[in-house]
């Protein structure tokens, strides 16, 4: 029997270290050509399959593809796009299931997050249920953490690491400035229902009193007399305050404190604007000039800052993926997985993806500190290693030198193309 080749997507927003995932799996592949025919991208995720745009990595050099581990963005294109239930729409999986039967797609490799366990959960019940032998194989990645099962998900802890080091930088300008002009700082950073991110700016402080002197959390509902208390007594005591506040922060009735009416593809309310909310609530209470800053785009494609223990898991864990099909392994996702002793240590694990798909890992309340505002040692003992080490990307000219793959398509080889 022929070798059965493999397909790879990205999915949703990327990071700075997907393409590391990328790279180890390209490179498992080609360590493994005597059993893996050609691996396969998708051209802009799940989009690529369906359209029957695949990319021909054996195309691109080694020295291309050892590049990818130190280059941010989604190589290949990522996308959001969502596959509806397979009983309401089951066209869509049927393609899936003909594109890789006409190139002869045994295994099936998605990197993403949650709903992208999702996906590759429908992709192997559909090819079961059509009886088309595939491995599927979930390949972590999140900036957000919140991927069940996991210790940590590949791309947090380079956010995180982004995070701290900017509130850290921004709290040096703020107190320099504060005794005749800014005193309110707001950093704004991503997270929907978990506080991840937001708790890793708290790394910036190096003893109790330093900046950030306040965290919002969406896991703590948010009370405005509270919040405002709590930056006029900063103020009052230090001079200035530092806050880092996560995107869905949100009341008691579950009101976001800011956000849009528009919605992405998978009907995720698009977040925002909460930085430019909580400083009119400060000036209009207090009275003070203030600053205020998106992370947004920034934290998750900073590869220039990364944390090298991120990039060294990102890599391991498209490694694993393609070494766990290879044991006959599929409809799992890679886990990541904390050692026991004093001194930090990881290895890596698997997950059922019918326990990991549409479940949210949100941060556990002994992180957050009584009053609500802050991480407790517990939470900085779990952080502090994952933004650990540096992996700077080569530099020429000043200005990092990132992978430019050729992204070749292949010749399609099914006459009738995909509705929607």
């Amino acid at each position: 029997m022929a070798k059965r080749n493999a397909f790879y997507a990205q999915s949703g927003g990327v990071t700075s270290v997907i393409n590391a995932s990328a790279c180890g799996v390209i490179e498992t592949c080609r360590a493994n050509k005597d059993k893996i025919g050609t691996l396969y991208a998708g051209r802009n995720g799940i989009i690529g399959a369906l359209h029957e745009n695949l990319i021909d990595t054996s195309k691109e050099t080694a020295s291309a593809v050892a590049s990818l581990k130190h280059t941010p963005g989604g190589a290949f294109g990522s996308c959001r796009y969502k596959m509806q239930n397979i009983d309401d729409n089951p066209a869509e999986y049927e393609r899936l299931v003909e594109v890789f039967k006409a190139h002869n797609i045994g295994y099936f490799f998605y990197n993403g997050g949650g709903d992208s366990a999702d996906t590759c959960l429908k992709v192997a019940q559909i090819a079961e249920r059509m009886n088309y032998p595939i491995q599927a194989i979930h390949i972590p990645k999140t900036i957000d953490n919140d991927l069940p099962f996991t210790d940590c998900s590949p791309g947090f802890g380079s956010v995180a690491k982004y995070v701290a080091v900017s509130t850290k930088e921004a709290s040096l300008d703020i107190a320099s400035m504060a005794a005749s002009s800014t005193k309110i700082f707001i950093l704004e950073v991503m997270g929907r229902h978990a506080g991840w991110i937001a708790a890793s700016g708290g790394l910036a402080a190096e003893q109790a009193g330093d900046p950030p002197h306040i965290i919002v959390f969406p896991e703590i509902p948010f009370v405005r007399e509270e919040f405002i208390a709590k930056v006029d007594a900063t103020v009052k005591e230090k001079g200035y305050c530092v806050v880092v506040a996560s995107e869905g922060a949100k009341y008691a009735d579950g009101a976001l404190i800011s956000g849009s009416l528009h919605k992405d593809a998978f009907g995720h309310q698009q977040l925002g604007g909460v930085a430019q909310t909580l400083a009119s609530m400060v000036k209009h209470s207090l009275g003070h000039k203030y600053h205020y800053a998106l992370s947004d785009y920034l934290q998750r494609s900073a590869r220039h800052i990364a944390s090298k223990t991120d990039v060294e898991q990102a890599y391991a864990v498209g490694r694993a993926a393609v070494e766990k099909a290879l044991e006959g392994k599929h409809t799992i996702m890679v886990t990541i997985e904390r050692g026991t002793g004093k001194k930090y240590s990881w290895s890596l694990g698997e997950a059922s993806l019918a326990k990991v798909a549409n479940v949210e890992k949100k941060m556990p309340r002994s992180f957050i500190t009584k009053d609500g505002f802050g991480i407790t040692d517990k939470a900085r003992e779990y952080f502090q290693p994952l933004i650990v080490g540096e992996d700077y990307p080569p530099f020429k000219n000043g200005i990092p030198q990132y992978a430019k793959l050729k992204n070749i398509l292949i010749d399609k080889k099914l006459k009738n193309g995909f509705e929607g």
